[in-house]
């Protein structure tokens, strides 16, 4: 999302500081602005600061819940689909930047190991921009969460690594269109 929406918060809702990672309660009737809604989660701007807020939370900022994917069902079973997983990948997003984990060049490892139940397990390997980045844990939970709500997931690990060091030519060719780099 490209434009700036104004809007005043309906009721309290819980918000992660950017960059740093604390999770904040932001009071109702709250002046916002919403500069980002991609990946079912918003960056607002808001008292002079960045903040994440979940989809679950979109009711706070007068905006429907359109993107949150219904959990697997415990008995979808068998094996999953790795382009599955890697386009959900595609819908996780540093709440700072407009494209993707993946066309940001920060998704390193994909593994699908099965497991006795039946169901597999999905391992990630990503890492930052920065290393400084607070926002770590909330990017990695979001792929995280969204990876196990996939048929045939039982569970999910997404590990943040620094080998190798990410650097901008680790950029998609789609990513650059969208930063605007070619």
């Amino acid at each position: 999302m490209h434009n700036v929406t104004s809007v005043e918060l309906t009721r309290d809702c819980e918000a992660v500081q950017i960059p740093v990672g604390t999770t904040v309660t932001l009071p109702s009737g709250t002046p916002v602005d919403i500069t980002q809604t991609l990946g079912g989660t918003f960056t607002i701007h808001a008292r002079g600061g960045l903040f994440r807020v979940a989809s679950k939370d979109a009711d706070a900022l007068g905006l429907q819940n359109d993107s949150q994917a219904a959990p697997a069902s415990p008995e979808t079973q068998g094996s999953v689909d790795e382009k599955l997983v890697w386009e959900t990948l595609r819908s996780c997003y540093d709440p700072e930047i407009p494209v993707n984990i993946v066309d940001l060049g920060l998704v390193y490892d994909l593994h699908i190991e099965p497991m006795t139940s039946g169901n597999s397990l999905v391992s990630v390997k990503m890492t930052l921009t920065a290393p400084g980045c607070g926002m770590g844990g909330v990017i990695a939970g979001d792929a995280q969460q969204k990876i196990l709500n996939l048929p045939g997931v039982e569970e999910a690990v997404v590990e943040i690594v620094w080998d190798p060091p990410w650097h901008q030519s680790m950029i998609t060719e789609q990513g650059r269109k969208i930063l605007g780099l070619e």
